[in-house]
């Protein structure tokens, strides 16, 4: 059997970033893939300016703990203040620019007005130079990389992109990544159930960590357990995609018809891989119509996850993410884990490496789900996380485990 990190390394050799970029507003962007690196079009701030509500002052008219000085001027943000002149200072308000002649400002707490005074204000403390101002640039300069390449576009890289003056974003296009699941078993919610029948489940989780991870889902619904049926699904969802996930029939049982469909369709390899949950993991490509000359359009790639619902969901995220995210072009791929205290005892080491389902507790330590087989879904809801537990190796409470977060898998 492979090693997870075998079965990965040979995936993602076979990734390439697709090639097509788009150039779409701003607020369309959420969810892309930075396709270039864009520079900011200003300085921001384009002035110095002011982090605090308070007075703008000289620090040269400032040298002892106590000082009275006049107020010549008021500068609220949005407009510009003239020449700061020697014994004076500015009332000013946080986002202003600092007027000419002050090198700092000295925040209303710790100023007071004299008594009976109009426009004076009394300095408590010494302020340094460069106190409490934010320079021109200091947060983006024009001309400079505001965004890099390859970046899954957040909330936060939009609103720098507004900073920067920009409109629109050129981005990758969107991953199209077509599923179907076989099983004569299932059914969807809402359908009445047969007897030895069960809901699909894997459906709506994989077609969600899909569009988590910005990707153009579609959904080609259960196919039944039949060659000819399997086959045709291949040959439709092939003809658009960039890549087909299935999930059940992976396995070598006489109603497994994955591997013979993709086969005579493609081609294919069947892995064994030594993890818990998971083990069998499907690989290969499925042809892409024939053009009118006779040649062939492509090829999309084709992943077979197993039919266990815990099973399908960690060997998305562990292979799947991965290598969606270097057909997406991003600049990071890796599984991101840290370590933490276990707050539980595993001590059946398996000779698999195992994924359990663990939750961080108050204390900041893991618990673990008591019941980890690959059929309980429910072990991953009350989750927020897989503890990465190498084989051979048991855990006692108080080790230090590596723990992967599921929140940093899904985007």
């Amino acid at each position: 059997m492979l090693t997870a990190q075998q079965a990965l390394d040979h995936l993602l050799s076979y990734a390439k970033p697709v090639h097509e970029n788009e150039n779409v507003p701003v607020q369309a962007a959420l969810g892309r893939v930075l396709a270039e690196n864009v520079q900011s079009l200003v300085d921001v701030p384009p002035l110095d300016n002011t982090s605090m509500d308070g007075y703008a002052v000289r620090t040269a008219d400032t040298a002892s703990s106590v000082q009275v000085l006049r107020v010549a001027q008021r500068i609220p943000a949005g407009s510009v203040g003239k020449q700061l002149e020697p014994g004076t200072a500015a009332r000013i308000f946080t986002g202003a620019p600092i007027p000419p002649g002050a090198d700092a400002v000295v925040m209303q707490e710790d100023c007071t007005i004299p008594e009976g005074a109009v426009d004076q204000v009394q300095v408590n403390t010494v302020p340094t130079a460069g106190q409490w101002i934010r320079r021109r640039g200091e947060d983006l300069s024009a001309g400079n990389t505001a965004l890099t390449a390859g970046i899954f576009l957040r909330p936060q890289e939009l609103g720098v992109a507004a900073s920067a003056g920009l409109t629109h974003l050129n981005v990758k296009r969107r991953v199209k990544v077509v599923a179907f699941f076989t099983g004569d078993e299932l059914a969807l919610p809402g359908e009445p159930l047969k007897p030895g029948g069960i809901y699909n489940s894997n459906r709506d989780t994989l077609l969600a960590c899909l569009r988590a991870l910005g990707c153009d889902a579609s959904d080609l619904g259960i196919v039944p357990d039949r060659l000819d049926a399997t086959r045709e699904a291949l040959r439709h969802a092939s003809k658009d995609h960039d890549l087909i996930i299935t999930s059940g029939g992976v396995s070598v049982g006489e109603e497994d018809h994955i591997k013979p469909a993709v086969t005579a369709e493609g081609r294919l390899d069947l892995w064994q891989i030594a993890i818990k949950p998971g083990k069998p993991l499907a690989f290969g490509a499925v042809r892409k119509s024939e053009q009118a000359n006779g040649g062939v359009d492509g090829e999309a790639w084709f992943i077979g996850l197993p039919g266990n619902p815990v099973s399908s969901f960690v060997t998305f995220l562990l292979f799947v993410r991965p290598f969606i995210l270097k057909l997406q072009g991003r600049d990071s791929i890796a599984t991101p884990s840290y370590f933490v205290r276990a707050d539980f005892d595993w001590l059946k080491a398996d000779r698999r490496n195992e994924f359990l389902r663990v939750k961080m507790n108050e204390q900041g330590g893991l618990d673990l789900f008591p019941n980890q087989s690959s059929g309980v879904l429910t072990s991953a809801s009350w989750g927020d996380g897989l503890v990465d537990c190498p084989p051979g190796q048991a855990i006692h409470k108080g080790d230090l485990v590596k723990y992967i977060p599921f929140d940093a898998l899904l985007k």
